[in-house]
């Protein structure tokens, strides 16, 4: 006799159906798995025999063949033992139940029948509901979120007996977890603390409300990490889908990220490799721009980083997701990030500096500024140039509270909500799409030609612009691009050189 029960394989974040059916033939008791398993998967046959036989099942004079199909895809980890192990009691008739093609099960076994949480879970689950499934049974972890879906019904369950007690009709007790306090936005460092940097600030107000990439350039000392260490209190909340994906890679990771409703903030050394940058590695995983996905991804001294590591940041940078191909299977993992990265000005850090003598010489500056090729300099949106704070000087009549400045931010990111009819930031949706949501007037395309002649821009860069323009219209509640918002955004893009400075900008809208 041949069964079949659905259970869920992973493929990096994306989920797929995996069929499990059993053959079960006379002939000396054993357990043979079919259907590209690897390791781990070949291991559960010795799991599934031990849990059947301590809850009274026997196996004797029975050979039975596991079929995991599709069979052309490899299949890892222990996520299938619950599936393989009832579709053997019905395969066995040990289990008289129909089981609809609509029920997935998921879990690991232990020698004893228990039913144990395993890693990709919650990306499982979430792969469960967008496949149609209706109800899926898999094991309590207590490091999950709550999951309450309307299309989903979760079945919590511990042991394989009551597996076995619920599908033949019998009520069990269901885990209850209670939800937790919500979570106050904090962090190490609120504005309040930053004396000075009122146009940095603003600057980083900008990137948070629309998702835009920053980098500072200034020498030791001057704030840049105070600056990005603080860009997060100013970040809104996750929503709930953004809070399932990141949980669902911190999991496939092996991590905890125990601040759910917090933006995520990765700060890697300078000595990373590229594939933790990344992600990567024999059995791939998620790498530091995955673990930012949603938050920030913070590059201090992002010159000091290989030249090799910082050019793999361009596709993530561009399509908010890494692809990580390797001979077995090609996996995809969203990275939507906004990047922060600071640099000094040269490798003493002195340059343009008054208060150091920079001992560096003109070739060597050029030198250290080319480490950051053109492509991904290219990709930033925003371009700050810092200076060492004067405390003595620098009095500020009132400084804002990183929790004034978030609320400006949610105002802001809502209006783009509604425009967009989706929860994206104007530096991600399609430049065809702003322009026909805000059209430019004929006057501000004359004044950016202008500008962009003048200056060489590229076309990314004259549609960052016009991006970086929308958002700083949002901030200030304007329905369409304002005249002056498109001076600011120019300003805001204007890389720190001599040479880049525009004159009289002003004067032409």
């Amino acid at each position: 006799m041949s069964e079949k029960v659905t259970s869920i394989g992973l493929k990096g974040m994306e989920g797929y159906r995996v069929n499990v059916e059993v053959k079960s033939l006379v002939g000396v008791e054993s357990v043979v798995i079919v259907g590209l398993p690897d390791a781990s998967v070949k291991e559960s046959k010795d799991r599934i025999m031990a849990s059947l036989h301590s809850l009274g099942y026997s196996l004797a004079e029975r050979r039975i063949i596991i079929s995991l199909s599709p069979s052309e895809q490899k299949k890892n980890g222990p996520m299938f033992d619950l599936a393989m192990a009832l579709c053997v009691l019905v395969s066995t008739q040990e289990l008289n139940v129909k089981i609809p093609s609509h029920t997935g099960f998921i879990g690991a076994l232990s020698l004893h029948g228990e039913i144990q949480p395993v890693e990709g879970m919650l990306p499982a689950v979430l792969s469960a509901k967008k496949l149609g499934l209706t109800r899926l049974y898999m094991p309590f972890d207590e490091r999950l979120p709550i999951l309450d879906f309307k299309e989903l019904e979760i079945v919590y369950v511990s042991t394989l007996h009551e597996v076995i007690d619920h599908l033949s009709g019998k009520e069990i007790p269901q885990i209850i977890s209670q939800p937790k306090e919500e979570e106050m936005l904090v962090s190490t460092i609120d504005f309040q603390q930053i004396i000075g940097h009122s146009y940095a600030k603003t600057a980083l107000e900008v990137a948070a409300a629309g998702e835009h990439h920053l980098l500072m350039t200034g020498p030791p000392g001057c704030g840049k990490s105070m600056l990005a260490e603080s860009f997060p209190s100013i970040l809104p909340p996750l929503s709930r889908e953004p809070q399932l994906e990141m949980i669902s890679l911190y999991q496939l990771s092996g991590l905890t990220y125990p601040h759910v409703k917090l933006p995520p903030y990765r700060n890697p050394h300078h000595s990373a490799s590229g594939v933790s940058i990344v992600g990567g590695g024999q059995y791939p995983k998620p790498g530091e721009v995955s673990l930012a996905h949603r938050g920030v991804l913070f590059l201090d001294e992002i010159a000091e980083f290989s030249k090799k590591t910082l050019d793999m940041l361009r596709q993530p940078l561009e399509t908010g997701s890494v692809t990580i191909s390797r001979t077995q299977a090609t996996i995809k993992y969203p990275a939507s990030f906004i990047l922060v990265a600071a640099m000094n000005p040269c490798p003493c850090g002195y340059s343009g500096s008054n208060t150091h003598y920079c001992s560096c010489s003109p070739k060597q500056i050029l030198a250290y500024q080319n480490k950051l090729s053109g492509p991904l300099r290219d990709r930033f949106d925003i371009f700050l140039s810092l200076k060492p704070v004067d405390l003595k000087v620098s009095e500020e009549k009132r400084i804002e509270l990183s929790e004034e400045v978030r609320k400006r931010v949610e105002e802001a990111r809502r209006r783009q909500y509604d425009r967009y009819g989706k929860e994206i930031c104007n530096s991600r949706v399609q430049y065809e799409t702003i322009l026909k949501t805000s059209p430019l007037t004929t006057n501000q395309q004359r004044t950016l030609q202008q500008v962009g002649s003048k200056r060489n821009w590229s076309n990314r860069t004259q549609i960052k612009i016009i991006k970086l323009a929308r958002t700083i219209s949002d901030l200030q509640g304007s329905k369409l691009i304002t005249d002056r918002s498109i001076w600011e955004a120019i300003q805001l893009n204007q890389r720190p050189s001599g040479k880049n400075r525009i004159e009289n900008v002003t004067g032409w809208f």
